[in-house]
């Protein structure tokens, strides 16, 4: 019985740790203006040039891309899965993201439509 109790104890603890995504290994929150006014106050200043990076996700003004999963870390740049939610639309749509540091900031693009560049995004002050 005793050993019955503690493999579900087991079994649920590494289901619960199944269900936590990825985080980058960065410090603070990037963006633009209006991307650091939200990262310190919680609040959208209604803006549609908004873009912000944390360890946990990219927000823009339009789609919100949780990071899944760290596929790859070379120094300060970073390939991870992401699922992005679309102001909008219905369902979550899987991506991969190129994350990549310089000197002012970091990049992002994403492997489904190379047009598309967020960046550079500087540490919020």
């Amino acid at each position: 019985m005793r050993g019955q109790v503690i493999l579900t104890i087991v079994s649920l603890a590494a289901l619960s740790t199944a269900a936590f995504a990825d985080t980058l290994p960065i410090k603070g929150s990037y963006g633009n203006k209006d991307g650091c006014a939200y990262a310190k106050s919680g609040e959208s200043t209604g803006s549609d040039n908004f873009f912000l990076l944390t360890s946990e996700a990219i927000t823009t003004a339009a789609s919100y891309c949780e990071i899944k999963k760290l596929v790859k870390t070379e120094g300060k740049n970073f390939t991870a899965t992401v699922s992005c939610q679309a102001e909008g639309e219905e369902g979550e749509i899987e991506d991969t993201a190129k994350i990549t540091s310089g000197p002012k900031g970091y990049t992002i693009g994403f492997t489904s439509d190379a047009a598309i560049k967020w960046g550079p995004l500087p540490l919020c002050k």
